[in-house]
């Protein structure tokens, strides 16, 4: 029997006069494999502790605070500290306002998380849904989670409702230091045959098509390790084309299209 997964918050969305008790999951998990640190002399699993600095004796998770440093001495913070911050935020998401999702740079998107109505909660919830679905707007608002406020956009996602945690702006780094290149000239012959070859790879958007190809490969190799198979890697030759080398590598690109879909 497989095991219901267990919800990491729980609150309630203010929407409006609306109330609307929650519960939050994961939306995602892990698809990478996942690896043990060994001591390679006799491979024996690696352990980490958490030890005091000054005696180096390893304390246990209970006995465990948190501090913060001020004036060069530590102020120790509690749960209910936390809390004090502005408890409203701890127990409730409230929706500041909607906008239109395309409004919101992919760059500010951080983790998804299923919302799910809790006891009494499946109308209004769904009524929400609906709401967002019809109008195609998304929620803005906040939440506490894990210690630390988040910026999130509730929106409708099949029959659920997805809370999408986002950066705030002061956590996007400028790009003022980036060594970056001018923008290209408009009407050359370059650019009119680089949208041509973006407008020939354009199809449309269908996740199924992409898989986690490198950790199905991963495993095979060590399948096939584990059996005694000797690992030969492939060169991979990497080619600095200068500039003067674009036309003909956008043309070779053109026809390389071609020629598959004939």
């Amino acid at each position: 029997m497989e095991t219901r997964t267990k919800s990491i918050w729980s609150g309630s969305i203010a929407f409006g006069l609306i109330n609307i008790p929650i519960k939050i999951f994961s939306a995602v998990q892990e698809s990478k494999l996942e690896m043990d640190m060994l001591d390679k002399n006799d491979f024996s699993n690696i352990k980490f502790k958490r030890v005091n600095e000054n005696t180096g004796k390893e304390v246990s998770y209970s006995d465990i605070v948190k501090g913060y440093k001020l004036d060069e001495k530590y102020v120790i913070v509690e749960d209910s500290d936390f809390d004090a911050v502005e408890p409203e935020k701890t127990k409730t998401i409230e929706i500041m306002n909607f906008v239109d999702e395309k409004e919101i740079d992919t760059i500010y998107y951080e983790q998804p998380y299923y919302l799910e109505p809790d006891k009494g909660a499946a109308k209004a919830y769904a009524l929400l849904r609906d709401a967002m679905q019809a109008s195609g707007k998304v929620g803005v608002g906040a939440i506490i989670l894990r210690n630390r406020e988040s910026l999130v956009i509730l929106k409708p996602y099949k029959n659920t409702i997805v809370l999408n945690r986002i950066r705030f702006q002061e956590e996007i780094r400028d790009t003022a230091d980036l060594k970056l290149p001018p923008a290209s000239e408009k009407n050359t012959k370059e650019m009119d045959m680089a949208i041509k070859l973006v407008e020939q790879l354009t199809e449309e958007f269908d996740i199924t098509n992409y898989k986690d190809n490198y950790t199905a490969k991963l495993l095979k190799i060590i399948e096939d390790k584990a059996k005694g198979k000797k690992q030969v890697a492939p060169k991979l030759k990497v080619v600095h084309k200068q500039d003067a080398d674009l036309m003909a590598m956008l043309k070779a690109s053109l026809e390389k299209k071609k020629s598959k879909s004939s």
